[in-house]
């Protein structure tokens, strides 16, 4: 591997989340124990899940881009990265490189050709052969970056506590 020079002040990290912002609880990842025995019942807001996306640089977070879909596709993740992140970074960094997990949405083929034009050995990411990209996304690889160990949770932490309907702040972290 070349060595490059500023890696770490050119890398920029992004991902997506979902969350709920009706606070319904995902009782999959979440128990909760009580001393009574709850009879509440809550309604909950019909198609509530929000995919949001932010890119994350050492100087700012970009973003929240949130999808109107309830699940991103490789379509709704080329025109996000076209319309959206790609007029901000090229507003905002030079010679950035731009860091993509292995998410099917990122590996779509559209995406692959749009990265492969305009991020010429400047973008990490899940790459099939022939791609032109600065270093593949490990197979089998967690999604270790800085918006899952620290953004995505603050963020659903801010937001649901100013804006969860119930009493116990419960929210929804997948």
């Amino acid at each position: 591997m070349q060595f490059i020079p500023d890696f770490v002040e050119r890398l920029i990290f992004c991902d997506e989340a979902t969350f709920h912002i009706s606070g319904k609880v995902n009782r999959h990842n979440v128990r909760i124990w009580g001393t009574e025995q709850p009879h509440a019942q809550i309604e909950h807001q019909r198609d509530s899940p929000k995919v949001v996306f932010c890119a994350v640089s050492h100087e700012k977070v970009n973003g929240p881009f949130f999808f109107t879909e309830a699940t991103v596709t490789g379509d709704s993740f080329l025109d996000m990265f076209e319309n959206w992140l790609s007029p901000q970074l090229n507003t905002n960094y030079d010679n950035y490189i731009l860091q993509l997990d292995g998410a099917p949405p990122h590996f779509h083929r559209n995406v692959r050709v749009l990265l492969n034009c305009v991020l010429q050995q400047r973008w990490i990411g899940r790459a099939a052969k022939g791609d032109n990209h600065l270093l593949p996304w490990p197979p089998r690889s967690p999604d270790l970056t800085p918006c899952d160990f620290f953004l995505w949770g603050f963020v659903k932490t801010a937001f649901m506590y100013h804006h969860c309907p119930c009493p116990s702040r419960n929210f929804v972290i997948e």
